[in-house]
């Protein structure tokens, strides 16, 4: 028993995380967050697997990672690689693309509201492509078939991402006003494609309202290619900034005592995460609600006080193929994965609504 008068016991103080350094770059080693990190990755690729065995013809587990390393009978390659590998790659790619896109909209607006789809980000690049696809006759037929729905899709997200980008900017990004922008110019590209498929004939409308929900169905190695090349180019850029990404998390003052150039910095960040939305719905469309659920997971998987990267990427992939997998094998009648993907986030939105507003 402590005495009358005498002074409490000092709190036991927690120890620091260790630092890692390699040459100049230094990091905090963090074993919770590197387990869930490798954790997720198994998972992502256990289940890319399955999804790829599951089918009219079932491919048992150890035959698919046999064919994917190159040593599976001639029947399983010509099933696996030619059939089912393009849908896989492409939710595969998609799911990481979306993720490390909501990731970084929502630490550069500090809000787990911000994501492609609510910045107008998706609707944008949904609405250039549909725009191709419904009026296809003529010259502007031409032009979707030489361009293709991929680069529409990349050009109309990044337009778009631009002027959400320019519209919020006053003396700096504010996470707010870049959502408030953000909602007002998703409505006026839902409002454009609303009015394109209204005066469009009803056999394009049927192939844009199709791809407008968000699909994997008939993915082909040309839009699966494309979606792969230009998310592995962003991921990389991204990477190389990440470092100095970091310390935008603590405030432009913060960042800029510690010699980062917060505002190139921001701009670069948020301009692969628009270029990597548009990657992503060139390959499957706008599927709604990944970008926003995937960082919010990690987050909370990893522990961690700002949606990772890494983790990020891998809890969208996981998302989307489960999703993908759920939704044609699963349910009575086989769906777009955008419908699966709706039915998880739009709970999920709800729920981060609620939260906010206990606060």
């Amino acid at each position: 028993m402590d005495r009358v008068g005498s002074e409490p016991e000092p709190e036991p103080v927690p120890l620091p995380l260790p630092g890692v350094r390699l040459g100049r770059l230094s990091f905090v080693w963090r074993p919770w967050l590197v387990g869930v990190t490798l954790l997720l990755a198994v998972s992502v690729f256990l289940l890319f697997c399955l999804s790829i065995g599951i089918g009219d013809f079932p491919i048992s587990l150890p035959r698919v990672i046999a064919t994917i390393l190159g040593r599976g009978e001639r029947v399983d390659e010509f099933v696996i690689m030619d059939l089912r590998m393009p849908r896989a790659m492409a939710g595969l790619v998609v799911g990481i693309a979306l993720g490390v896109s909501g990731a970084i909209t929502q630490s550069v607006a500090r809000n787990p509201l911000a994501s492609p789809d609510v910045l107008g980000i998706t609707g944008g690049a949904g609405a250039v492509a549909v725009f191709l696809v419904t009026v296809s006759g003529g010259t502007a037929g031409a032009i979707a078939n030489t361009v293709g729905l991929s680069t529409a899709a990349l050009a109309g997200g990044l337009g778009t991402g631009l002027m959400v980008y320019f519209l919020a900017w006053r003396r700096g990004i504010d996470g707010f006003r870049l959502i408030l922008i953000g909602i007002s110019v998703t409505a006026v590209t839902e409002a454009i494609t609303t009015w394109l498929l209204a005066t469009a004939d009803i056999r394009d409308v049927a192939r844009a309202q199709g791809w407008l929900v968000g699909s994997l169905d008939g993915r082909s190695w040309d839009e699966v290619r494309v979606a792969l090349w230009c998310t592995l180019a962003l991921l990389v850029v991204v990477g190389c900034v990440a470092f100095q990404f970091k310390p935008l998390h603590f405030g432009d003052e913060v960042a800029a005592g510690l010699g980062v150039r917060y505002s190139m910095v921001r701009a670069v960040m948020l301009l692969c995460a628009v270029l990597l939305a548009g990657a992503a719905v060139s390959a499957a469309g706008p599927v709604p609600f990944v970008a926003l659920v995937a960082p919010q997971v990690a987050m909370r998987l990893a522990r961690f006080p700002t949606p990772p990267l890494v983790a990020s990427a891998l809890v969208g992939a996981l998302l989307l193929i489960g999703s993908d997998l759920v939704a044609r094998t699963a349910l009575p009648v086989s769906l777009p994965v955008g419908v699966v993907t709706a039915a998880i986030g739009g709970p999920f939105l709800v729920y981060l609504l609620v939260r906010a507003n206990l606060r």
